[in-house]
Formats: structure tokens, sequence, C-alpha cells
């Protein structure tokens, strides 16, 4: 069973429709229904564009990857994109293993991943800054 201290969701948001969601943890059958239920709350707030930080996820199953699979088809309903940051090791080779490396767009880091999106870069510029130092100073390193 999943220690639910050790789940932690947040999202950031640029502009009115770009939100990072950072996600630390395991996402399991216990922790994967929040991180549902926080991308339908983004989309419902005009969100369109994620990018799902889950460099600090430790433990990723089928259902974590079902959540992601059906928020990425729930973005592109709208016209956005889920974007995922995943560093080296375990959920990387998840993605591989599963083929979902050809669904998903994955980067090494959240700077990388908004760099060259054209809605990211839209709302950044709306902002006054560039993917490194809106990442900067919220902490998106």
């Amino acid at each position: 069973m999943t220690d639910l201290r050790s789940f932690h969701q947040e999202s950031v948001s640029a502009g009115c429709d770009c939100a990072v969601l950072r996600v630390t943890g395991e996402i399991d059958a216990y922790t994967a229904p929040q991180v549902r239920e926080q991308v339908i709350r983004l989309v419902g707030d005009g969100i369109r564009h994620v990018v799902a930080d889950l460099r600090d996820v430790d433990f990723l199953n089928s259902t974590g990857l079902g959540v992601l699979v059906g928020s990425l088809k729930r973005l592109r309903e709208v016209g956005g994109s889920l974007t995922i940051v995943v560093g080296p090791g375990r959920i990387l080779k998840i993605f591989e293993i599963t083929g979902l490396v050809r669904a998903f767009a994955l980067y090494p880091s959240v700077p990388e991943a908004i760099a060259t999106h054209p809605g990211w870069q839209a709302a950044l510029a709306a902002e006054g800054h560039d993917a490194a130092s809106w990442c900067r100073q919220r902490d998106l390193m």
C-alpha cells in the first residue's frame, strides 16, 4: 500500500493556458485518481498545455500510465498537449518498454520541454520571460 505522505502534486501556471504539474512519490492505484482529478481541474480552468514533471516519481504502475494516457486524450480533445519530463532510470524505462515513448513527447527537464513549444512560448512571452528564467524563478530546473 502506498504511503500517501510520500505522494505530492502541485501545479504552476503560466499565462492562461499552460501549467506544469509537478508530481513526487508514487503514482499507483491509490494516487493516480488524484493526478486524474488535478488534470480535470486544470482543463476546467482553461489550461490546455500541461507539462507533467515526473522526475521525482519513484514508482509508476499501469494505473498511473493509464491516467497519463487518459490525460493526454483529454487535453488533445481541447486542442492541447501533455508533455512528460522524466529523468534517466526506472520511470523512463517504463515508457520505453510500453512503447509510450511514441505517444508522449519526453524531455529530461522542464526548461527543455517548454523551450520550443509554441503555446508555452506565447504564454512566457506575454509574461516577459524565457523558459530558463521562468523555470528558475519557480524552482523547476
